[in-house]
C-alpha cells in the first residue's frame, strides 16, 4: 500500500520540531542522567520527545505513539508513530554529530515508513517501503556490491553483540573492512551506498522502526536474523544489507546464532 501524502507530510514535520528542540543543547552542558537499563538520557532527548508527540496528538489524535522516552498509546492503532528522539544519545553528550532522530510509521504493525534525521548536519533521509528513499530530497540507491570480498561491514560497537559475536567476527574476515560507531547514522549510510553492511543485536523497537523503510526503500534488504521482515514482534537483531543478493551471502553467518 502507499502512504498517505498527510502521514508523509507529517513525518518531515515532526523532523523539523525536533531538530530545532535539540540543536540549542547540542555541545552545551547537560546533566546526563541514567534509565534503568543504564543507557544515558538528557533533557534533550525528553523534549524532542515530547514535542513530536504532541504534534501527532494535535493532528491524528487517532494514531498510536511509542516512545523511546515516554512509552506506548494507542499501539493497536492502525497507525503508530514510533519515535527515539536522540538515537546515540552518548554521541550526543560527547559533541559528536552522528546521533540521528528516528521516525517510523507501522501500519498493523509493519514499519512502512522511515526518517532518520541529523539535525546539527541537516541531514535526512525518508524512507517508504516499496516506494524509494530519499536523502535531503534527492533519491537514493544502496550500493549494488554483490561479494563479501568488497562489502564494508559496519556495527555500533563490538561490545554490544552478545550471541552474535563471533558470527560478526566470521562476517568480518569474509568482508573488507569493519568500521565501528554510528547506531542509526550506519542505516543511512547503506541507503546512501557509502556501507554495504550492518549487523547489531539488542535493538528496540523504537531502534529499528524507522531504519528499515529507509534500508528497503533505497533498495536494499533489512531482515532480523532468521530472514523475516522486521515488525511491531521483532526481538532487534537485525541485518540490513546494501541489496538482496549480499544480504543472502551474509545471512547464512547469523541463522544458528539464536
Amino acid at each position: 500500500m502507499s502512504v498517505p501524502e498527510e502521514m508523509i507530510a507529517l513525518a518531515q514535520q515532526l523532523a523539523e520540531l525536533s531538530a530545532a528542540v535539540i540543536r540549542p543543547y547540542f555541545r552545551h552542558a547537560l546533566v546526563i542522567d541514567d534509565k534503568n537499563d543504564h543507557s544515558p538520557v538528557t533533557i534533550a532527548d525528553q523534549e524532542a520527545e515530547r514535542v513530536m508527540r504532541e504534534l501527532i496528538q494535535k493532528i491524528r489524535p487517532q494514531d498510536g505513539i511509542i516512545g523511546e522516552e515516554f512509552g506506548r498509546e494507542r499501539e493497536d492503532a492502525e497507525w503508530v508513530w514510533v519515535l527515539d528522539p536522540i538515537d546515540g544519545t552518548k554521541s550526543f553528550t560527547v559533541g559528536r554529530a552522528l546521533f540521528v532522530t528516528l521516525i517510523g510509521l507501522l501500519h498493523h504493525g509493519k514499519p512502512v515508513l522511515g526518517v532518520i534525521n541529523q539535525p546539527i548536519q541537516n541531514e535526512r533521509w525518508l524512507g517508504i517501503t516499496a516506494q524509494g528513499a530519499w536523502f535531503n530530497g534527492v533519491p537514493v540507491v544502496a550500493n549494488q556490491t554483490s561479494q563479501l570480498q568488497a562489502a564494508r561491514l559496519g556495527t555500533t560497537g563490538p561490545q554490544y553483540l552478545d550471541v552474535g559475536a563471533a558470527a560478526f567476527a566470521r562476517l568480518s574476515e569474509q568482508c573488507r573492512f569493519s568500521t565501528y560507531g554510528g547506531d542509526g547514522y550506519l542505516y543511512a549510510q547503506v541507503a546512501s551506498g557509502w556501507l554495504e553492511l550492518v549487523v547489531e543485536e539488542g535493538l528496540k523497537l523504537h531502534d529499528f522502526a524507522a531504519l528499515a523503510p529507509v534500508v528497503n526503500g533505497a533498495g536494499g534488504r533489512m531482515s532480523d536474523w532468521q530472514g523475516k521482515d522486521l515488525d511491531i514482534y521483532s526481538e532487534g537483531r537485525v541485518l540490513a544489507a546494501a541489496n538482496p543478493i549480499l544480504h543472502a551471502a551474509a545471512l547464512p553467518f547469523f541463522l544458528n546464532a539464536v
